[in-house]
């Protein structure tokens, strides 16, 4: 049997003991809800005379209670907020059976179970708006005791802040700490303002398999796993490009998907190994159109969010208002290094790194080695919205050539407070090109590089039918949602992070 701690087999006992009563603690029928906590007490707030506000039924979970005796007063928290309640022996026990007050109520319930209570609104002596049980009815029995956080003058304290907790029992989380719940809130508007954006603009939304036989799109270190049927392996995407742009092939000329992505990769406080993202594409358009629609896209999300373009983050306050800063990737690792590697070869890079302390690997070429100097001397000084562009053709295999400066590409990065949000293209769209770039990639995953891209031979045959030019883009939804809720950790926008495997304790009984 399970370790059980000594609340918990109280609870199993009171469990028990509803059930002798003849009272069922987890009934099957409706309970139907006539006001969230909120409704009633705004609407009670607004117009006292209401006449819906004499019968109000709501349901939610007991977090306090202070006895009076043959009256309590308890706080019943939903989904919107919490209520005071104020339940009088005599009128939900109005026959001499005192049973659902004496035993039920005030014995046999705890902290964190789930009751349906229906009553009127009032106003008690000093001025809180309650709802005044006629009615009780018990919805489901806590079994597993909520951690306590206490509350004095509206200041919560003894809040549970350890993240391990948090974000392993996400449900836990949820309830005792209820402002978690506005940056979820928060993350479906945004996902919601973006995705309006996109159709109004007249994008058409679709789904792209996760299951793939090669791992295209991006450089990183795939899932794996089996397909039985058919006996080979398959993997998990780590990203939707090569599909999507399938779909410009075949006729469509601006496709999106807000994609879940996997990568077998660590995991920090900007990283989790499965994590959302939105693409689109456009056909006939290129990357510095997509630096204008971006920069737009990304202002009408944070007025929609916070009426405001300026948003806290952190210590910084960040401007999403258009235009953005835009610096070649060259130029800026110049600025902040010192140095000017645009015409050096892979060794006096790697002289480079030695001399700014950046640890390198055999198997890194041109473009790993300035994905590296950027990254460790460049990423993190900047904080407002800056597009960094025109990258190195060696770090970008799916990327058109540059139309004017040689052994670039036509591509760029946003950075924001320090990290990348976005990664956008003009796409290649020669089918010769590609095939040479992906050979080249072949070569880097012979030298130990693990996250050098597959050839896919599917894709090479699409661009042979012809791909109008084309702009792309990836936006991280995660890091996106960090920034706009002002959040400082990926575990704080995800409800399920991923966690390493939990060890049950069990005890087997003899």
């Amino acid at each position: 049997m399970i370790n059980l701690s000594e609340q918990e087999l109280l609870r199993r006992e009171k469990l028990s003991e509803l059930k002798k009563i003849g009272l069922n603690p987890y009934p099957a029928e409706l309970y139907a809800v006539s006001h969230s906590s909120t409704e009633a007490k705004d609407g009670f707030e607004m117009n006292t005379d209401d006449e819906s506000l004499k019968s109000v039924k709501i349901a939610g979970r007991i977090m306090s209670v202070r006895d009076m005796g043959k009256a309590c007063f308890a706080v019943i928290q939903d989904s919107v907020g919490r209520i005071q309640v104020y339940v009088r022996r005599d009128d939900i026990c109005p026959e001499e059976d005192k049973t659902m007050y004496d035993i039920v109520f005030k014995k046999l319930l705890d902290i964190g179970d789930i009751i349906g209570i229906s009553g009127y609104m009032f106003t008690t002596k000093t001025g809180e708006i309650s709802l005044h049980a006629k009615e009780i009815k018990v919805l489901s029995k806590a079994l597993k005791p909520l951690p306590i956080v206490k509350e004095k003058e509206g200041e919560t304290f003894d809040a549970v802040t350890d993240p391990e907790f948090r974000y392993r029992q996400r449900y836990a989380d949820l309830i005792i700490n209820p402002q978690v719940k506005d940056t979820f809130v928060k993350r479906t508007l945004m996902i919601k303002t973006i995705r309006d954006y996109l159709n109004d603009s007249g994008a058409l939304e679709v789904d792209t398999p996760v299951l793939q036989n090669i791992p295209g799109g991006a450089a990183a270190k795939p899932f794996i796993t089996h397909h039985n049927a058919l006996d080979v392996p398959f993997y998990l995407r780590i990203a939707n490009e090569l599909y999507l742009k399938r779909l410009i092939v075949g006729g469509f000329d601006f496709v999106y998907e807000f994609s879940r992505n996997f990568r077998n990769e660590g995991m920090d406080r900007t990283h989790n190994p499965e994590f959302t993202i939105l693409e689109f594409y456009v056909a006939y358009k290129d990357y510095l159109w997509m630096m204008d629609f971006t920069e737009l896209l990304l202002e009408k999300t944070a007025l929609a969010m916070h009426n405001t373009s300026q948003l806290q983050v952190g210590e910084n306050t960040i401007n999403f208002k258009a235009p953005y800063k835009r610096i070649p990737i060259f130029e800026a690792i110049k600025e902040h290094t010192g140095f000017d590697i645009s015409q050096m070869d892979e060794n006096q890079m790697r002289e480079v790194c030695h001399k700014l302390h950046i640890e390198t690997k055999p198997s890194m070429g041109k473009g790993k080695l300035v994905d590296e100097i950027f990254g460790a001397k460049c990423e993190g000084n900047f904080i407002q919205p800056t597009f960094i562009t025109d990258y190195p053709v060696e770090l970008s295999p799916l990327t058109k050539k540059h139309r004017s400066q040689e052994g670039l590409v036509e591509r760029f990065e946003l950075i924001i407070n320090g990290k990348e949000i976005a990664n956008a293209y003009s796409e290649l769209n020669d089918p010769i090109d590609q095939r040479e770039r992906f050979e080249e990639q072949v070569k880097l995953m012979e030298r130990g590089d693990d996250e050098a891209m597959f050839i896919d031979n599917d894709f090479l045959r699409a661009l042979e039918y012809g791909m109008p030019p084309t702009a792309g883009i990836g936006i991280g939804i995660d890091r996106l949602c960090m920034l706009m809720t002002n959040s400082h950790s990926i575990q704080d926008v995800l409800l399920f992070p991923q966690m390493r495997p939990e060890v049950t304790q069990i005890t087997l009984e003899e």
